[in-house]
């Protein structure tokens, strides 16, 4: 039994930790509240496990399939770069304080989980392996499976967030600005490699 949660957390993990569009916005949620990090990982799992079930009844297949995956890059791509260019123009108010990101914590889990191509791409491959994997042993596995995935998540986000809340006194205003302008680049970044996976394609 450990070695198959241990399994899980390992797997889990290098999905998890993966730098990307759901790191980005929550170092700039962070700023608000220490929490940021938790709600998004409920936010992000209004959409994964609904794919988690999917995978589990066959559907890996479906995400693997070229026409599917040129719309979800093409679509994710192009909100991502949106997302980013907002959050490069507020930079200035969100890091002074006067204002926060137009969209909450919780919202943008599950934004940035739903519109990320390979969040589906990781399932259909890595993630539909390790759900095969624990399923062999028992159906009644998937729920701990599920459960153990998303304490990754949620454990990983809030140690995100609740770092920044608690160091950001430390910063100055123009370093803060600075970060925000980073994270902001790299969604447009991650954006604009969604678009061109999705056109090479064709």
């Amino acid at each position: 039994m450990l070695a198959i949660i241990l399994s899980i957390i390992v797997i889990s993990l290098s999905g998890v930790m993966m730098p990307g569009p759901m790191f980005a916005v929550a170092v700039a949620k962070s700023y608000r509240s220490p929490w940021a990090g938790t709600k998004m990982s409920l936010g992000h799992a209004v959409i994964e496990v609904p794919i988690i079930l999917l995978i589990y009844y066959g559907f890996a297949r479906f995400f693997q399939h070229n026409a599917v995956q040129i719309v979800l890059s093409l679509i994710g791509g192009a909100v991502i770069i949106l997302l980013g260019i907002n959050m490069f123009r507020a930079r200035k108010e969100v890091a002074q304080g006067g204002k926060d990101l137009k969209y909450g914590a919780f919202t943008a889990g599950i934004v940035m989980t739903a519109i990320n191509p390979f969040i589906y791409l990781w399932w259909a491959a890595v993630g539909a392996m390790l759900v095969m994997k624990i399923t062999a042993y028992s159906g009644a596995w998937l729920p701990v499976m599920i459960v153990v995935h998303w304490l990754c998540d949620l454990v990983w986000l809030t140690f995100v967030s609740v770092l920044i809340y608690r160091t950001k006194g430390l910063w100055g205003l123009k370093l803060q600005e600075w970060i925000f302008a980073v994270c902001s680049l790299l969604l447009v970044g991650f954006g604009v490699w969604y678009l061109i996976s999705g056109i090479q394609k064709f």
